[in-house]
């Protein structure tokens, strides 16, 4: 088993930069993260990053976990990606019944869980627990895990909806198929996120978890874990904030390849470098994608520090915080957009990365969390006091 420390990671990180830059080709052209990329991931701990440590976790500060998500995706933007929504799943089933954390992680504490939590399943209770059915698509770094948490509806026994409120239920790798060829993207490729089906498959009441608490952040009590204010961060920032960073990572990934390609470019005008378009985008863009990881992990910061002074996150300060993780994600990604274009013609060139990370990060703003004008308006009707659509959840 990997020592791993919480100081340690972002030095980690660097120690395999090249490795997994150098093998972000070959991840792409699999369609998964190959196994030189997977085990470099492995080797930083970040997936352990926010897991407790009763089960081998480091329980690292919020910030240094986005930090890592960020760096990794900055060299590899799919990495980052799988890193950041693999490696945020722990702090959800930290939540969960002592009962299946055993299971997931009493023999091997290096166990991933895969998800989605869109509430594509459907439960119909039985003596025990539930019969769940569905396929849910969009399972990130899914190969590489051995545990599945996702979101389902319960049912009547004649499979209607018998409640609205989404659970989710956490199954091992035997109870799932993995559909093979589901996962043919434009961006994101290496990520490997596939369609997940589920055929009746018997998920014990242990293994099922309720979101209102995990939501709003106050489950961490009844879990047993309220001495440390890492589980009393509320779910929707974590789990959306591990999606903006990968985003970041994606759109710093850009800025990085664009500015090799430029240093050392010479063009009909000279050399790119003293190009003034080509220097008022970088400074514009560069300035953009850094107030847009400032203000994210700023953000972090805050409600961590409310976390640890125990006076809770209200929803108020949940929809400014989602307000400002779209927004980052957005302006971040048009920022990446503006350099691929000004590059020019060059930019189209397979043989260079700057065309790959750019699909990269426009692939990453589809993430329904990154999905901006719902988020927007719900901010504004909760600013001016309105209920907001049970559709958002901050």
């Amino acid at each position: 088993m990997n020592t791993v420390t919480e100081n340690s990671v972002l030095e980690k990180i660097e120690k395999v930069a090249d490795v997994l830059a150098d093998d972000a080709v070959e991840s792409d052209r699999l369609g998964r993260l190959s196994a030189v990329s997977e085990q470099a991931l492995r080797s930083t701990g970040v997936c352990r990053m926010l897991q407790p440590k009763d089960y081998g976790g480091l329980e690292s500060h919020p910030r240094e976990f986005m930090e890592a998500v960020l760096r990794l995706g900055s060299h590899s933007p799919s990495t980052g990606w799988v890193a950041g929504v693999v490696g945020v799943h722990p702090h959800e089933l930290a939540l969960g019944s002592r009962e299946v954390q055993e299971e997931v992680w009493g023999r091997n504490p290096e166990t991933w869980i895969a998800s989605p939590y869109a509430p594509m399943g459907r439960a119909r209770p039985v003596e025990g627990g539930y019969v769940l059915n569905g396929r849910w698509p969009f399972s990130s770094g899914t190969d590489l895990c051995q545990w599945v948490m996702i979101g389902g509806l319960v049912t009547d026994q004649d499979g209607g909806i018998a409640e609205k409120a989404a659970r989710h239920f956490v199954l091992p790798r035997s109870d799932y198929e993995i559909v093979a060829d589901s996962w043919k993207v434009v961006g994101l490729r290496g990520t490997g996120s596939k369609d997940l089906m589920v055929r009746d498959a018997f998920v014990p009441a242990h293994r099922v978890i309720e979101t209102a608490e995990i939501t709003d952040g106050t489950a961490h009590s009844a879990a047993g874990r309220s001495d440390s204010p890492l589980y009393a961060m509320p779910r929707n920032v974590m789990f959306a904030g591990a999606v903006t960073a990968a985003t970041l990572g994606a759109s710093l990934a850009v800025l990085g390849a664009y500015t090799a390609l430029t240093r050392d470019r010479e063009s009909r005008s000279g050399k790119s470098s003293r190009d003034p378009y080509q220097l008022a985008a970088l400074g514009e863009c560069a300035a953009d994608i850094d107030a847009s990881v400032r203000h994210f992990l700023g953000d972090i910061d805050r409600i961590f520090d409310m976390c640890a002074a125990g006076v809770g996150v209200p929803l108020s300060v949940r929809a400014e915080v989602r307000r400002n993780q779209v927004r980052a994600s957005n302006r971040a990604a048009a920022a990446a957009d503006k350099l691929f274009r000004i590059a020019g013609g060059i930019s189209l060139r397979t043989d260079l990365p700057l065309e790959r990370l750019w699909r990269d990060s426009q692939a990453a703003v589809h993430h329904v969390q990154n999905v901006q004008d719902p988020i927007l308006q719900a901010y504004g009707l909760d600013f001016f006091g309105h209920p907001i659509p049970p559709s958002v959840k901050f």
